[in-house]
């Protein structure tokens, strides 16, 4: 069992995973992933969500450590994906008398995954109910499309904790050293970031409780200057940038646009931006690059024309960036193209399918390589993103 402290009778008895290489099978996690599950020890006990099933055996074992031969009366269900409801029908199994604690909306999607009956011992909880174990007594809100319809978050009145489901959460094992924002930035855009305004009117929620200690389904238990992480959440929910800076973003079939990408990337430096973040989207992590889009105020493209289209890796991030609900941010864009540029009207195409993005003029079209020709119309370009 990892040790974390949380208090006297709330226990963490979640798993790191270290093994794992790709989470949700797309997501790089060189530093693993935690599945956090807590325990509630009162005159009734409730276990807060469950783990993967790649870390059952440990899981199991934490638990009945942390019991210590008494048996569970809840099983409180904040989330349905696998990663932390994989072992609900075993736990239902073990402990026969344990009853369910979930909304309606998880009781009509729990036999999606389990052949389990379990009517006779669910307790259905709706918006604001309370669920008392003694000493300590849960409170049941509904976060819907934060990030599954089902979501549930409980606050915990007495010792004031919020159990946030994969809210505040982030990539990384517990016993990684490693900066939040970062990795937390990156889980919310690639997993929550479609959702804003549902994370927004969570936020709503959580506003009017007095909380102390976050505990999420994912990463390090919050319990210092939450207000940092609250805010943080509600920048990236409203699609505001966090940071003035630029990233510029290139697909490059032999290298001649990424030339053009790395000069522009001096062009801008030299025009006074802040910051200026580059990505390879051939080879650098995407969903990193999709991260820094998000993270700054403004983007500029490089890309080569590719099949009378764009290069395909072009094409994949800003799908992703669409399908994130990317907005309020300033694009720029460079194209390279031999005899028939086309990325320019492909990505453009993309483009104009999100919300309040700015395009800027001029786009700048390069001829196989980059000229001392087409500097100023680079210069112009960097310009106008910089506005």
């Amino acid at each position: 069992m990892s040790d974390v402290k949380i208090s006297d009778a709330v226990l963490y008895i979640g798993v790191d995973d270290r093994e794992i290489d790709l989470f949700e099978s797309q997501y790089d996690v060189p530093n693993g992933v935690s599945y956090n599950s807590y325990i509630i020890i009162d005159e009734k006990i409730a276990v807060m969500d469950t783990a993967d099933m790649r870390v059952s055996e440990k899981w199991f074992a934490n638990l009945e450590k942390a019991l210590a031969g008494k048996t569970p009366d809840y099983l409180v269900i904040s989330h349905l994906e696998p990663d932390h409801a994989g072992n609900i029908k075993l736990a239902a199994e073990k402990y026969p008398e344990m009853k369910l604690v979930l909304n309606a909306k998880s009781a009509a999607m729990l036999p999606q995954f389990f052949d389990i009956d379990v009517a006779d011992r669910s307790v259905i909880v709706k918006e604001g109910d309370e669920l008392s174990l003694g000493n300590h007594t849960l409170q049941f809100f509904m976060a819907p499309m934060v990030h599954w319809p089902e979501v549930m978050v409980e606050y915990e009145k007495t010792e004031k904790i919020l159990f946030s489901a994969d809210g505040f959460g982030k990539f990384g094992a517990l016993d990684t050293d490693e900066d939040w924002a970062c990795e937390a930035r990156r889980y919310y855009f690639n997993i929550v970031g479609k959702y804003g305004a549902q994370v927004q009117a969570l936020l709503k929620k959580a506003s009017a409780l007095d909380i102390k200690t976050i505990c999420p389904l994912h990463g390090p238990i919050l319990s210092e200057n939450l207000e940092y992480y609250i805010g943080k959440y509600a920048t990236w929910s409203s699609y505001e940038p966090e940071d003035e800076g630029v990233l510029v973003a290139y697909a490059s079939i032999h290298g001649n646009t990424a030339a053009a990408a790395k000069k522009m990337k001096e062009i801008l430096e030299s025009k006074g931006a802040k910051k200026v973040a580059i990505t390879d989207l051939a080879r650098d992590d995407m969903a990193e690059a999709v991260e820094d889009a998000f993270r700054y105020n403004a983007l500029v493209l490089a890309a080569s024309s590719y099949d009378a289209g764009v290069f395909p890796c072009m094409e994949e991030f800003l799908h992703h960036l669409k399908a994130k609900n990317y907005q309020k941010r300033t694009v720029g864009i460079i194209e390279n193209g031999s005899w028939a540029p086309s990325a320019a009207k492909t990505m453009k195409g993309i483009l104009e399918g999100m919300k309040n993005i700015t395009l800027t003029e001029p786009v700048v079209t390069i001829k196989s390589t980059m000229k001392d020709s087409d500097i100023p119309k680079m210069e112009e370009l960097a310009e106008a993103v910089l506005k």
